[in-house]
């Protein structure tokens, strides 16, 4: 167990149970994971900051403690570099932040810190987290540890990264338009989006934004829980989080499941609409599918006018004040922002909230949605954008997200889990959506996809 190979290839569930019956001390298994970051991300890129000093000094505190300290005692962690780390420089993928060290965790890493985890590192991101490909000024690109070249997705493509290589056993991501589930998809592992709220973001700008939310990485699902059980419970400067409810699902026994490869309005590749027929084929001997779908017609549309204008609101002053040390990307994102109506917001809000329910009647027919993790599969890291899908162009390089973003859009819980592939086939996951408060449900699935179909990580080749 005490190899360098056999440590970092245990689950969140596995360490946290080992290093509570002293089977392994905290800091061991901190420095085992320091020297996989040592070995792998000179070529990776996963991390933009390593706090070895500070990872040591909270693995003696774990190792000095009588009792473990919470669920996740001693057990490494990154932290997308999106999210505040008191004391730990925190930069936003941007030149313009590249000394700034926050004065207090956010909410999240409060949490994770007082269950026992140790911070290793901040994970890589986008500027802003706006980008497909995982670079800005300060690193990148965060390399795909399948093959080198290609991309690990954006933007909490860091944290997939280091999941998948095996120097954390779990890692924060956010998402707002599929930034878990894209990065989850390419680096054959598994992630959770919640329910908005579930995880509180009392600092949130805008209290009843929905589209944004924190979530997990993991090798399994069983880790995906534990990380979302020791951050969620509701905050009262956070008013999303306030009064929600979850289902109890033990047991899923044989579930209703609707099957959308597009949603009636995603571009989707061919060749991945081949390989979610397949995996579908395989789910069909765990649940039942149902003829349904919603109706997302406008979805696509009515995401870039939500999601433009929240990005003006956040960071228009910075276009106004610093537009010649920001990235081109960055500049169209805050751009398209600045062109809206109050007329067009309000009409996006309309069709959104038709769309959601759609949603909410499909589930009154389904236990679970089930679609494509993403619309392509991972390409080559020195093509920043996704302009075209078998040969049809697309109007802005946001849409090939468009089958995350639409439960995005709609605040569903939605568990991403790879599916069983050949060696020489590139990593691919699905998406398992839930209504609202559905996490148990999400997870009680998702040990069924992975127990009895094999739909489970895959090592990298090293």
């Amino acid at each position: 167990m005490t190899s360098d190979r056999s440590v970092c290839d245990l689950t969140t569930t596995e360490l946290a149970r080992a290093i509570a019956r002293r089977e392994l001390s905290s800091r061991e298994t901190v420095e085992t994971h320091l020297a996989r970051i040592a070995s792998l991300d000179s070529q990776l890129v996963a991390f933009v900051t390593v706090d070895a000093d500070g990872a040591r000094r909270a693995a003696q505190i774990c190792d000095a403690a009588s009792e473990p300290l919470g669920p996740l005692h001693g057990v490494p962690i990154g932290i997308k570099d999106l999210t505040d780390t008191g004391g730990l420089k925190t930069t936003y993928g941007s030149m313009l932040f590249r000394d700034h060290v926050p004065a207090e965790d956010d909410l999240v890493v409060a949490r994770l810190r007082r269950a026992g985890a140790i911070i290793l590192g901040k994970t890589n991101t986008p500027e802003f987290g706006f980008g497909a490909v995982c670079t800005n000024r300060l690193c990148g690109p965060t390399r795909n540890p399948y093959d080198s070249a290609l991309t690990s997705g954006g933007s909490s493509g860091g944290s997939a990264v280091a999941v998948a290589a095996g120097m954390v056993p779990v890692a924060h991501g956010t998402d707002f338009g599929g930034s878990v589930r894209t990065p989850a998809s390419f680096c054959d592992v598994a992630s959770i989006r919640p329910t908005p709220g579930r995880i509180p973001s009392p600092r949130r700008p805008l209290g009843w934004d929905m589209l944004a939310t924190h979530g997990f990485l993991a090798r399994g699902v069983d880790d995906l829980a534990l990380a979302l059980s020791v951050c969620e419970g509701s905050d009262v400067r956070d008013p999303v989080s306030i009064g929600l409810g979850s289902d109890d699902w033990s047991n899923v026994g044989r579930p209703r499941i609707a099957v959308t490869p597009d949603f009636g309005v995603a571009p989707v590749a061919r060749d991945v609409r081949a390989r979610f027929t397949t995996a579908c084929e395989a789910l069909a001997r765990v649940a039942d599918a149902v003829p349904s779908s919603p109706d997302c017609g406008g979805a696509v549309e009515t995401f870039r006018v939500l999601r433009a204008a929240h990005i003006a609101n956040s960071y228009g002053e910075l276009l106004r004040t610093r537009r010649a040390e920001l990235t081109p990307t960055v500049i169209w994102n805050i751009e398209a922002g600045t062109k809206l109506s109050a007329q067009d917001y309000l009409n996006a809000e309309r069709r959104r909230t038709a769309i959601y329910r759609s949603f909410r009647e499909l589930f009154t027919r389904a236990d679970f949605l089930i679609a494509p993790a993403a619309s392509v599969f991972p390409w080559p890291n020195d093509i920043s954008d996704v302009t075209a899908i078998d040969g049809a162009t697309l109007s802005t390089p946001i849409d090939y997200l468009a089958v995350t973003f639409i439960v995005s859009l709609v605040g569903f819980p939605v568990l991403t889990v790879p599916v069983r592939r050949e060696p020489n086939e590139l990593p691919f996951g699905i998406q398992v959506v839930a209504p609202p408060g559905g996490e148990s449900r999400l997870f009680a699935f998702g040990r069924v996809i992975e127990n009895e179909l094999g739909f489970s990580h895959r090592r990298p080749p090293f």
